[in-house]
């Protein structure tokens, strides 16, 4: 169990992993150029790696995927063209995490649409909007695994709807892959079969694969021109990015690895589900993430108890604290979660 400088219970996302010594060395040890002139080696061979592996003609190195998900639909209508209106699942990490960037930097009508259970979009309320707005440049955004539906992944076929009912209206659909790599494992797909429907993605490399920072953002050569010329704008722009690319392409080989986070939050909803007072969601396809609650106990006082117990996790506005497995957890810590609350559902069901 790698522990490294964070507690190694502490469940809250998988953005806190951190570089093991492998990753060290790579970065420690990696040529670089300045990015901002097209000349760092290894940035350029992350961002070649990335488009083959998602079946793309160009990809982006950026510093985040927030900043990916920004620069898609600056990147779709070209200079000079209006804002298009984007169209995003009411509960997707743009709709209520990214939001007020879209709006404030990238001038965008943000418009939200109610999600399914598996975290597809209403197909009726989908196409309702983008009928009442045929005329303008829209941005149809999925998210791929489905965060709020506790990670579910979805699969080619549902994005390829999607993606159908989209330029139908002439819309460009975008899908926010920051966990696409744990949709591809936990379906046993290629990830570019996952990403062909769609025309750009957006891809982490710094949640399960480990990375310290980064995403990617792919799409076809003249879209990923345009996005480059936007990340100057936004500050995004990083000089000698070989350094942290070095890391990323460390974490493109831990691709199968992520079955492991997956087992091991599968075992963790096992545990969780016996504990009497718990509620579990589960989703059709699951992945790395868990979501529970407790009945009579707010996400926040389940989570603030919780972190009495040495067990941290994320409160969210649906009623549940989240759990997110990654490599620094093992079935110890696993027992450790589940022993954690089931003394706080005790101590709730006490005081009912």
């Amino acid at each position: 169990m790698d522990q490294g400088t964070f507690p190694w219970l502490d469940f809250r996302s998988d953005t806190r992993t951190v570089p093991d010594a492998r990753m060290r060395a790579a970065m420690s040890g990696a040529e670089v150029g300045d990015d901002v002139y097209g000349d760092d080696p290894t940035v350029t061979a992350l961002e070649e790696q990335v488009a083959e592996l998602l079946g793309a003609e160009a990809a982006l190195f950026v510093p985040t995927s927030t900043m990916a998900n920004l620069l898609a639909p600056l990147a779709v209508p070209g200079p000079g063209a209006p804002a298009p209106r984007v169209i995003a699942g009411a509960d997707t990490h743009i709709a209520f995490l990214e939001a007020d960037g879209l709006r404030r930097f990238g001038g965008v009508d943000l418009l939200t649409v109610e999600q399914l259970p598996d975290g597809l979009p209403d197909l009726d309320a989908l196409e309702a909007l983008l009928s009442a707005g045929a005329d303008a440049p829209t941005v149809v955004c999925l998210e791929n695994t489905s965060m709020m539906r506790s990670g579910n992944a979805l699969d080619a076929e549902a994005t390829r709807t999607v993606a159908a009912l989209a330029h139908r209206y002439g819309a460009h659909l975008h899908l926010d892959g920051a966990r696409l790599a744990n949709a591809a494992v936990a379906l046993g797909v290629p990830l570019r079969e996952l990403a062909e429907p769609a025309d750009s993605v957006t891809f982490s490399v710094s949640k399960g694969l480990g990375a310290p920072v980064g995403g990617l953002l792919c799409g076809t050569a003249e879209f990923v021109a345009r996005a480059r010329g936007s990340r100057t704008w936004l500050g995004g722009s990083l000089h000698q990015a070989g350094v942290v690319a070095a890391a990323a392409l460390v974490a493109l080989g831990r691709l199968p690895d992520l079955a492991g986070d997956h087992a091991t939050a599968a075992a963790l909803a096992a545990g969780l589900e016996s504990v009497p007072g718990v509620e579990l969601l589960r989703p059709p396809r699951p992945t790395n993430i868990v979501m529970a609650r407790i009945a009579g106990l707010t996400p926040d006082a389940c989570a603030e108890r919780l972190a009495g117990h040495g067990v941290r996790v994320l409160p969210l506005p649906n009623g549940c604290v989240r759990f997110v497995t990654h490599r620094s957890h093992d079935l110890t810590g696993v027992r450790e979660a589940v022993r954690a609350l089931a003394a706080v559902a005790e101590t709730a069901s006490t005081f009912r």
